[in-house]
């Protein structure tokens, strides 16, 4: 039998995450805290997947709630907050 590719090569020229965000900040240090394992649990057996558009990711979700009640944001707030933190979503 053949050996399993090593598709590290691959990755030479990539930054590792840990190499671009900031391990110490807040917001990293509290996401390593958070259970997202039981949240996805408990959130589906709340959300039926059926008809219509797929579930967002459990954690985008839950995310999105903890930085909304943080910084006390609304809906619209938040919406535009994400497009500042994450300017890939604007594509």
């Amino acid at each position: 039998m053949s050996q399993p590719r090593d598709d590290r090569q691959d990755d030479l020229f990539r930054a590792s995450l840990d190499a671009i965000i900031n391990l110490r900040h807040p917001l990293v240090r509290l996401a390593a805290e958070i259970d997202w394992d039981f949240l996805a649990k408990r959130f589906s057996s709340v959300c039926r997947t059926g008809p219509g558009q797929p579930p967002l990711p459990t954690r985008l979700v839950a995310g999105l709630f903890i930085l909304k009640h943080m910084h006390n944001l609304s809906d619209e707030a938040l919406c535009g907050r994400c497009l500042e933190w994450m300017p890939s979503a604007q594509m």
